[in-house]
C-alpha cells in the first residue's frame, strides 16, 4: 500500500441497504439503469478495499436511481432511512468515512426538511441529488428553494448521473451507465448553467462525476451558442468560467482520455478521486488505481496528492486528522 502521504480520498463511494435494494426493486428497478442486477455492500468489505489500495477516507452516497420512487412520503422515510444508516457508518469508523445524504427530489419541502435534520442532526459532510429528478432537471425552477438553503449553508452538493427520461428508447439496451449517464451529467451542469442557477448560488460547492461526462468536450459550444443566441440576454456569460469552478471527480476511466480532456477544458485545480464502489467491483477499482498511478503525474505533484489536497481544502475536517 502507498505510503501515508500519497493516500486517496474518494469522494465518489456509495453503499445499499437491504431496505433499500427491496424498495427499489418493488418500484421496478430490478435491473437498475439497465445494469444486470444490484451490488452488495458491507463495511468490513470496503475498508478491505481502502486498506489495499491506499485509500485514507471514503465519502458514502446512495447512487441511482435515488431515494425517490414515486411517492413523496416514501421517499422521504427511505431517505431519511438510508441516512441514518449512512452517518452511523461514519461515527463507527471514525476518519474512514463521510457521508452525502441522499434528497428525496423532487420533493421540495422534503428535501429541505432532510437537509436540515442531515447537516445539523447527522453531520453530513453535503447532500447528494441525481443529474435528474424524474424528468426534472437542476435548473427547474420549482428547485430553488433546495438551492437557495443549499447556498446559505455553504454546502457541498455531490451530482451523480442518472438516466434520463424514457431511456430505452436511446439507450439501445444497453446499460446506461456506459453512456447515458455521461451525456445526463453534461445535461445537468448546463442546465445549472442556463438556468442561471451557478450564478445566484455561488455558496454551493457542485461535484460532478466521471471528469464531468461529456462536459469538457462541448464547453466550447456551449460558450459558442451562449454568445450568438443569447445576446444581451445572455443567461451563461463566461460560461467556461462558470464551469471551472466546478468539482471533477476521477471515477471511471481516467487515463488515458479522460482527465488529459477535463485539464484542457477546465484545468486542473478542481479534480478530485472517486473510485465509485459499490457499484464498480473491487477489481476494477484495483485496476483503475493502477491506471492512475501508472499515468504521467501532474507537474510537481502526483494524482494521489493532488487530488487528496483538493479533497482537504473542500472538506477541512478530513486534515485536521
Amino acid at each position: 500500500m502507498p505510503p501515508a502521504k500519497e493516500q486517496l480520498i474518494d469522494v465518489h463511494a456509495h453503499f445499499v441497504t437491504d431496505r433499500y435494494i427491496a424498495a427499489a426493486r418493488a418500484a421496478g428497478h430490478q435491473h437498475p439503469d439497465g445494469m444486470p442486477g444490484w451490488p452488495g455492500w458491507d463495511v468490513d468489505a470496503h475498508l478491505e478495499l481502502m486498506e489495499s489500495s491506499g485509500i485514507a477516507t471514503s465519502m458514502l452516497s446512495v447512487s441511482s436511481p435515488g431515494t425517490h420512487f414515486g411517492d413523496d412520503r416514501a421517499a422521504r422515510e427511505l431517505s431519511r432511512e438510508v441516512n441514518e444508516f449512512g452517518a452511523a457508518v461514519v461515527r463507527d469508523h471514525p476518519g474512514r468515512f463521510g457521508h452525502f445524504a441522499a434528497l428525496p427530489l423532487p420533493d421540495v419541502e422534503g428535501s429541505l426538511t432532510e437537509i436540515a435534520y442531515a447537516l445539523d442532526t447527522l453531520g453530513s459532510d453535503g447532500v447528494a441529488v441525481e443529474t435528474n429528478a424524474h424528468g426534472r432537471y437542476l435548473g427547474d425552477n420549482r428547485f430553488e428553494p433546495v438551492w437557495a438553503e443549499l447556498d446559505r449553508r455553504k454546502a457541498v452538493v455531490f451530482v451523480h448521473p442518472t438516466s434520463p427520461l424514457h431511456p430505452e428508447s436511446i439507450s439501445l439496451g444497453r446499460p446506461r451507465p456506459m453512456l447515458e449517464f455521461l451525456f445526463d451529467s453534461a445535461r445537468a451542469a448546463s442546465d445549472l448553467l442556463f438556468a442561471g442557477v451557478l450564478l445566484r448560488y455561488p455558496g454551493i460547492e457542485w461535484i460532478f462525476t466521471h471528469g464531468g461526462g461529456a462536459l469538457p468536450l462541448l464547453a466550447d459550444r456551449m460558450e459558442l451558442f451562449s454568445t450568438a443566441f443569447f445576446g444581451s440576454d445572455n443567461p451563461a456569460p463566461l460560461a467556461r468560467e462558470q464551469l471551472r469552478a466546478l468539482w471533477f471527480d476521477m471515477a471511471g476511466t481516467p487515463f488515458p482520455g479522460q482527465i488529459p480532456a477535463l485539464n484542457a477544458a477546465f484545468g486542473l485545480d478542481r479534480v478530485l478521486y472517486g473510485s465509485d464502489y459499490c457499484w464498480t467491483p473491487p477489481a476494477a477499482v484495483t485496476t483503475q488505481i493502477t491506471s492512475i498511478d501508472d499515468a504521467q503525474q501532474p507537474a510537481g505533484s502526483t494524482w494521489r496528492a493532488l487530488t487528496t489536497h483538493h479533497a482537504c481544502q473542500l472538506f477541512p475536517r478530513l486534515s485536521q486528522g
